[in-house]
């Protein structure tokens, strides 16, 4: 086992798929839990098909990819949220509209300019190779963002979670913290686009959160169990990726649902002997 790692991690473009996919896995499984229970989970596949969209517009016309994306995404979150918030489209409604439209942009657009570039086919896909030197770094500057704001704004997530209605009763900002939590998830879909692709980054939301909620029940238990399982799926799925030669994002996927089977039939048994 120690020489396979030893291997494994012998490679550059291995250790950096790691570090920006441990850090993606860990925000993304930590928004899901609010997301899932909000039932606005779709929220990370609609914003992954915009990023998509605007990584191909940016490639189309000779941009820098990520500067492009990231601000039309954090855009399109606040845009998804004014639009549910306000009764005139339903939020999966809202989702879906948005993201097709953009990915039908920026399927016309590729193939007005030069086709599939390889490197837009690895933001659709995932690759570990298409991993470079400052991707990790702006990944790990944003990633410590999300989660530094993740933490410092927790109580006031929760309560927006659980109870939006209460919480504006007792005078707290849920807009604010509603608009919050959709700056940090178009952050966390634009950097975990690079490993995992617009087509799969959105099982980092959903999976973990529903696989903790197969067996606790308390927010915080949920939080850090999605978390820990997030983290595992992907070292696993990475590793099977590696020994398989299989694509990275497909590979967490799999792992991803086979815990979530496990955790179902574990907490089946749970209810059983209560």
């Amino acid at each position: 086992m120690l020489e396979f790692f030893r291997v494994m991690f012998g490679y550059q473009f291995m250790v950096r798929a790691l570090a920006v996919g441990a850090l993606v896995s860990l925000c993304a499984a930590l928004l899901g839990v609010s997301l899932v229970l909000k039932r606005y989970s779709m929220i990370g596949d609609g914003l992954s098909h915009v990023g998509f969209g605007a990584l191909a517009v940016a490639t189309a016309l000779g941009f820098a990819p990520m500067a492009v994306a990231i601000p039309v995404v954090v855009v399109t979150a606040f845009l998804l949220l004014r639009l549910s918030s306000r009764g005139r489209l339903k939020g999966d409604a809202a989702v879906a509209m948005i993201s097709t439209g953009a990915l039908a942009l920026g399927v016309i657009v590729l193939s007005l300019s030069s086709g599939m570039t390889s490197d837009v086919n690895n933001y659709l896909f995932g690759s570990v190779l298409a991993m470079s030197e400052g991707d990790v770094r702006l990944s790990v500057i944003l990633a410590a963002v999300v989660l530094s704001l993740f933490v410092l704004f927790y109580r006031k997530i929760f309560s927006v979670t659980f109870d939006e209605t209460f919480a504006r009763a007792i005078g707290e900002k849920a807009e604010a913290y509603n608009m919050l939590l959709a700056l940090l998830t178009a952050l966390t879909i634009v950097l975990g686009m690079r490993v995992m692709g617009a087509m799969l980054i959105s099982s980092l939301i959903i999976f973990p959160a529903l696989t903790a909620m197969r067996v606790f029940r308390s927010f915080r238990s949920v939080t850090l169990c999605a978390a820990c399982v997030s983290l595992a799926g992907y070292l696993v799925g990475l590793c099977a990726s590696f020994q398989l030669d299989t694509p990275a994002g497909a590979s967490v996927v799999m792992v991803d649902i086979l815990l979530f089977a496990l955790f179902a039939l574990v907490g089946r048994l749970r209810g059983r002997r209560a």
